[in-house]
């Protein structure tokens, strides 16, 4: 079921609102449902981890809507990185060396793993770009579940718990643009070698 652009506008500046203002969204990504948050305040990603209750020890996925996004908050854009992104057609997470979360224009530094890279994807959802375009700054994306339950595939499986927990949910009609499947996840250095961490 398609919503119509004057809904799917609305979604996308209420959805925006709610971050700005440090709230938390549930959202459909291209991948499953995802708990978002501006990956930029602390406090925020902070109110992710305990959502979850997960160890703030493990980073976070990001989505940003284009490249000159990612640029703005890692060190080093390795070549491969943009290769892998120019010939991509799946959901694929690429994690980035040196990420930026100098206070004040960088990440939160729990979106960081310990060595200091980070995980952000452009997500092949129309949705999902525009709302992250809208919001000026990456979008955590961490799966609407706690921490080791399983992960819901549609919006009918996540828990009371995380629906009552979030901010604002954006509407359940634009979980067509969503796979069921999490991304894989493809680690780069700067001298362009590639780990695949999940195919």
């Amino acid at each position: 079921m398609k919503i119509d652009e004057g809904k799917l506008n609305e979604t996308i500046v209420s959805a925006v609102k709610v971050m700005r203002d440090g709230g938390l969204i549930l959202y459909p990504t291209d991948t499953v449902w995802g708990i978002g948050c501006d990956a930029t305040n602390a406090a925020a990603v902070a109110k992710v981890f305990e959502l979850k209750k997960r160890s703030d020890s493990k980073s976070l996925v990001l989505l940003a809507s284009d490249m000159d996004m990612i640029c703005r908050y890692v060190k080093t854009m390795p070549e491969m990185a943009v290769s892998l992104i120019e010939v991509n057609d799946r959901p694929m997470t690429i994690v980035y060396p040196d990420a930026i979360t100098t206070s004040g224009h960088g990440l939160a530094s729990e979106c960081v793993a310990e060595d200091g890279s980070v995980g952000i994807r452009i997500p092949l959802s129309d949705y999902c770009r525009r709302m992250v375009a809208r919001f000026g700054k990456p979008v955590v994306s961490t799966s609407a579940n706690i921490s080791g339950e399983p992960t819901p595939k549609s919006f009918a499986e996540i828990s009371d718990i995380i629906r009552e927990s979030v901010d604002y949910i954006v509407c359940p009609e634009l979980e067509e643009e969503s796979t069921g499947i999490s991304s894989s996840v493809i680690k780069v250095d700067v001298d362009g070698g590639i780990v695949i961490i999940r195919p």
